[in-house]
């Protein structure tokens, strides 16, 4: 069955998902922001089959979440590094790596979890806040018709 593209549909969390919306594509992201940009370092990370990697990178890199670059160790090699739309996904990977850590494990469950490189500390949970500063909670948040 052919996947129904959302590329014109007018929710921008729709268009992200025909973007970004397979799991496959958001551990890609995962590990290019934890710095890894080979193939072959990508194919052992995820334990992903070398036709599907391939279909995803290449996928990533014509929506340009990712660009090909010679490898910076100066060999034959080329890598995968994250444009800036791709960086910008952090918040993202971070958001669902929170949800993940509070809702997907049991009391005493090993797990991740992302802190800050500097200081060795988990980040502190991301938070959704008004224009002025208030806290918000779903039921404070409505969506409305705005032109990008």
């Amino acid at each position: 069955m052919k996947r129904k593209s959302l590329a014109g549909n007018a929710c921008p969390i729709a268009r992200t998902l025909d973007l970004i919306g397979d799991w496959w594509s958001l551990l890609i992201i995962r590990d290019a922001l934890e710095g890894i940009s080979r193939f072959s370092d990508f194919e052992k990370s995820l334990e992903i089959a070398k036709n599907m990697l391939s279909t995803r990178l290449k996928g990533l890199v014509e929506r340009d979440i990712l660009r090909l670059v010679p490898a910076s160790d100066g060999s034959a090699y080329k890598e995968y590094v994250l444009t800036e739309k791709g960086r910008a996904l952090q918040t993202v990977i971070v958001a669902l790596s929170q949800w993940g850590g509070e809702f997907m494990f049991e009391p005493g469950e090993s797990g991740s979890v992302m802190v800050d490189a500097q200081k060795r500390k988990p980040i502190r949970k991301l938070e959704l806040l008004s224009a002025d500063g208030r806290q918000l909670a779903p039921e404070d948040i409505a969506t409305t018709s705005t032109a990008y």
